[in-house]
Parts: C-alpha cells; structure tokens; sequence
C-alpha cells in the first residue's frame, strides 16, 4: 500500500490508501475537488471511503465523489449515515476494505458516535488524536476522549497515526508551553517548524514519538501532573486530561 495526503480546505488533510494497482480507499474526504485532482494525476479509481465522523469537513465531498464514481462503497458510524454512508461500522468490528483487513475502534470524544480505522501500521482517526494534541470535546466528554487515547494507546510504536488537521505547530506550542525543558517536545518542534516552512506535511506521525510529544499520551507522567494540579483537585489520569483539554480550548 501507498499512503498519500491531500491538503483540504484550510488545514485538513484527506487521506488515499493506493493498493498500487490502480485503486484506492479515500479517507474523510471534506471537498471533492483535490479528491478528484489527486486521482487524475495517479490514474487511480476509488473504491471505498471511510468515513470517522459526521462533521461536514470530513463529509463535504462524499455526494460529488459517489456520483462520480457510482461503484464506491461509503463506511462510516451510524452518525454519518445521513452524510452518504451505507456500510455501519461498529466498535471491534473487523472487515476488509479495499483487500485490506481493517479494526474498527470507538473513538468518542469530539463527537458521540467518533470511530477510528487501523491497518497495520496506519491508523487512520480523525479528530480523535492529532500529533501532539487530541480533537475538541464537542459532544463527548473528556473522560470518554481520554478512555479512546487509552485504546489508541495499546497500538504499537510503529503505528502511522493520520489525523485530519495540521495542528502540530500549535500543538507543540502549547505543549513547550506546558513543560518548557521538556528536550523531546523542543527538539520535535525545531523539526516541524522547519518542514512547514518548505510547505511540507507533519503528518503522519508515529505512535512512539506522541508517547513522547504528546501531552494528552502523558496523563500519568507525575511531572505532568504536578505541573496542572495546582490545588490538589486532580486525583484520576482522566482528570489531567481535562484539565489539558480545558486549558488548549483557551490557547
């Protein structure tokens, strides 16, 4: 397989899984319009979209494309069933897409109903977890955000995490913020400022460096903790990603 990115909108990235045969499986794809580009210039046909929340800039392109190419199968969570989806994916659920065998994870937290997608080793979440930081808790909670990084977390190191934003400087901002002599954290954002300045992608990140990078990863770190418990209210993991989370809505 052949993982390629496609900037969207303003700062989404939509995602193609090429079988370098010719086809290929689109990921939340919120415009039609690099969809179409992107599969012109490989000389690619679609086959499936997978689909990880109702939200419209994951959504947006699902009519133009399925009226395009009449033959792709939409999945998705039962959320996303009125934006195209005709196949219901569930938690744990295994089935192959485009002659790959796929695991379903529930993923709420930004929204109710979230799911995230896994194929050795591409991870494919949505607004679930992005490098250095996790979605907006717009219809969940966080302590259903931080039980679905849990989940995430049993992943293996080598996991290729593809989130849909390029969030990572800000991300990484806030985090130095956080823990300034943090060496990992400083040293990760010197390398992503420098390729977003010859306009290159953050994405995908591995799992092993957001163990490192990644503050909403790092809950139990008694550093962390001491550092945001600033009146001895934080008793449970759960918490501090709250507080975390409370704080970036804020940055």
């Amino acid at each position: 397989m052949n993982l390629i990115s496609i900037p969207a909108l303003r700062d989404n990235y939509i995602w193609l899984i090429d079988d370098q045969n010719g086809h290929c499986v689109i990921v939340d794809p919120g415009e039609a319009a690099p969809v179409f580009q992107a599969l012109a210039e490989r000389h690619l046909t679609p086959t499936a979209i997978l689909l990880t929340h109702h939200h419209d800039d994951h959504v947006g392109g699902v009519r133009a494309i399925t009226e395009r190419f009449s033959a792709v199968k939409v999945y998705g969570p039962e959320e996303t069933a009125s934006k195209g989806a005709k196949i219901i994916l569930k938690n744990q659920q295994k089935v192959e897409i485009g002659g790959v065998n796929w695991q379903i994870f529930a993923t709420p937290g930004h929204t109710l109903g979230h799911i995230s997608y896994y194929s050795a080793p591409y991870l494919f979440c949505g607004d679930t977890m992005f490098s250095a930081g996790c979605g907006r808790l717009f219809e969940g909670t966080a302590e259903q955000m931080y039980q679905s990084f849990q989940q995430l977390a049993e992943l293996p190191d080598d996991t290729l995490v593809c989130g849909a934003h390029e969030y990572t400087v800000s991300n990484l901002k806030f985090a130095r913020q956080i823990l300034p002599d943090d060496s990992d954290i400083s040293a990760h954002e010197e390398y992503v400022l420098a390729k977003r300045k010859n306009g290159q992608s953050s994405l995908p990140t591995t799992l092993g460096l957001e163990r490192k990078i990644n503050l909403f990863l790092r809950c139990h770190d008694t550093d962390l903790q001491k550092k945001l418990d600033l009146n001895g209210s934080i008793t449970q993991d759960w918490q501090v990603f709250a507080r975390l989370r409370q704080l970036k809505d804020s940055f």
